[in-house]
């Protein structure tokens, strides 16, 4: 089972960020991209945990090398879901991987998401109604 502790500070900061969010008009009937940071200074740790989390229906993006500002490096990848802005859904997942992470001696580095425009086009069409795929280039919270 998680941290309280920990489980407690990230459910705080989860209503921060959609808080933030809303205030800055982003569209609170969009669907969000949900990004789970995970890191580790070891790949085997941080792989294992990305495989268990592809297992339990996320989607996890390809492992990258990031230095830290004391000069060391960690193995980082982001943990995917897509959803509404709701807390109570977002703490089961946080409290899940939160979980999932401890299993395998890895960091869980909170969550964050994208400004989605309430006024914006629907981008992922073309004129002809056909989807398109684009990268996103919301702003970071």
């Amino acid at each position: 089972m998680a941290n309280e502790a920990l489980l407690e500070e990230q459910r705080e900061e989860t209503r921060l960020i959609i808080e933030e969010l809303l205030d800055d008009g982003s569209d609170p009937d969009a669907l969000y991209t949900i990004e789970h940071h995970l890191s580790c200074d070891s790949f085997d740790a941080l792989e294992k945990a990305a495989v268990e989390a592809f297992k339990l229906g996320y989607e996890v993006t390809e492992p990258e090398e990031l230095d830290l500002e004391d000069g060391t490096k960690v193995m980082c990848c982001d943990i995917l879901s897509e959803g509404a802005l709701n807390a109570e859904l977002i703490d089961v997942q946080v409290e899940q991987l939160i979980d999932l992470a401890a299993k395998y001696n890895v960091d869980y580095d909170g969550w964050g998401t994208y400004f989605e425009d309430p006024d914006a086009e629907d981008e992922d069409e073309d004129d002809d109604g056909e989807m398109i795929d684009n990268e996103d280039n919301g702003i970071r919270h």
